[in-house]
């Protein structure tokens, strides 16, 4: 096998960041754009010692699930990597790759439930973060890269926020507002920022600058204000001057409305702030946390909800549980938290800004001894010092894992089980369709039981 050689190839496998697999002469091959099933004749782009990689020239065969991508965004942009698939097909594949993780990392041979789907593959984002690209227009970062795919209206998020979009990139240009150069480290104009409560229909935007204010403010707010109507209640500026990939910056400084907007989740209403961390995908969440509600099973019980976040898992169950007690270590998180359970009139949740770890050693000296303990971690999953504390100070009856990742997920099930802790039932969720993104609930039950 030679780089530019042809090959016929078919494909059986699909990875986790949508490219086909298949093998040739012994070799697997990955081919972007194709699905299990295809037949393709490919030109060989790199050849290495265990693998190559290919661009697939025509589709010979195509696969039954291969569908006619409808997005003329899908090639160039770094966000879908699955729409050339059906979303039947998609479902089968994110299902297959967190039971071979389970399988293969945590030791269990035990098949997940049937993966809950969202309601919709489209237009489910209820938040946009685009960065600015040096003309003033918008749009996202190609796969694996800071090259700006301008793009007008994405397939995934509501059409508003391409016109808003379409408004802002509009006055850049016209007002000659300088954009940031992530080598210089110079210019204004950093991403444009919009949050959509999706029950409310409340908007949010937030133009992040590298500089404490924004020339011709006015002229923009008043854009927006005549496309959005009364739906609009709040334009921000977020200050982010450090040299950083991170997106926003610390302060925020409310130019038009409010400084928050409400949505409501499983039944609770949520105070969002631009640095409100809050689900993407608000439907899919709300059967997401009624799986988290039936495995922790919270009815008179006094529940732990650790990496709380803005406290949304914890305060959907607080209604059935006699104590919710969540822990978070962002402090802005923290402080929507407490607001969250004050909106609500929640008076049996607690709220504490620590580390994850460091809270649970906190509590476990307090005596605290709760029924289920909720872990909702980041990709790089739990602790081993965490799961110690969990397991032998806490020592719940149950433990509810929800995972973003079913690699990390699958490790701490296999840690967790070290400490007699089995795995029950697991269930992926499909919170971001057309990406290679899925997430998990697991129930982990003690042997004791």
């Amino acid at each position: 096998m030679q780089k530019n050689e042809e090959i016929i190839i078919d494909i059986t496998d699909i990875t986790d960041e949508g490219s086909g697999v298949g093998r040739y002469e012994g070799m697997a091959v990955f081919v972007p754009m194709t699905a299990v099933g295809d037949r393709v004749r490919a030109k060989l782009l790199k050849v290495k010692k265990s693998c190559a990689y290919a661009k697939a020239e025509e589709i010979l065969v195509a696969s039954p699930d291969r569908e006619e991508n409808t997005c003329p965004y899908f090639r160039q942009c770094g966000g879908c990597v699955l729409r050339h698939i059906s979303y039947e097909a998609e479902c089968r594949i994110k299902q297959k790759r967190v039971y071979e993780a389970v399988k293969r990392i945590g030791g269990a041979d035990m098949p997940p439930k049937p993966i809950i789907p969202s309601d919709s593959p489209d237009r489910y984002r209820n938040k946009a973060q685009y960065p600015v690209a040096q003309d003033g227009s918008v749009g996202f970062y190609a796969f694996r890269s800071h090259r700006i795919v301008k793009c007008g209206d994405c397939a995934l998020q509501p059409e508003i926020f391409g016109k808003i979009a379409e408004i802002f990139s509009g006055w850049a240009a016209e007002n000659k507002i300088s954009v940031y150069d992530e080598l210089s480290h110079k210019g204004l104009l950093r991403h444009l920022y919009i949050r959509l409560a999706e029950k409310t229909g409340e908007i949010m935007v937030c133009i992040v600058i590298n500089g404490g204010s924004l020339p011709a403010a006015d002229i923009l707010v008043s854009r927006f204000s005549a496309l959005c109507g009364e739906s609009l209640k709040s334009v921000q500026l977020n200050i982010n001057r450090e040299k950083t990939n991170v997106i926003l910056g610390k302060e925020c400084k409310v130019i038009y409305g409010e400084k928050y907007i409400t949505d409501v989740l499983c039944g609770v209403k949520v105070r969002l702030s631009p640095l409100s961390f809050y689900q993407v995908n608000r439907s899919t969440a709300e059967k997401l946390y009624r799986k988290a509600a039936e495995y922790a099973e919270p009815d008179g019980k006094v529940i732990l909800d650790l990496y709380c976040g803005a406290g949304t898992i914890g305060l959907s169950m607080a209604g059935r549980a006699k104590k919710i007690i969540g822990a978070e270590i962002v402090p802005e998180a923290v402080e929507d938290a407490r607001f969250n359970a004050n909106l609500n009139g929640t008076e049996n949740a607690e709220f504490i800004c620590a580390d994850a770890a460091d809270a649970a050693a906190e509590l476990a000296a307090r005596g605290i001894q709760p029924s289920a303990v909720i872990v909702d971690p980041p990709r790089k999953g739990c602790s081993a010092e965490l799961i110690d504390i969990i397991t032998q100070k806490f020592r719940p009856e149950r433990v509810v894992y929800v995972s973003c990742d079913p690699a990390t997920l699958a490790r701490d099930i296999k840690l967790f089980s070290e400490k007699g802790y089995r795995l029950c039932e697991y269930t992926p969720v499909d919170m971001f369709p057309r990406t290679g993104h899925v997430e998990t609930v697991a129930l982990l039950l003690s042997s004791k039981i």
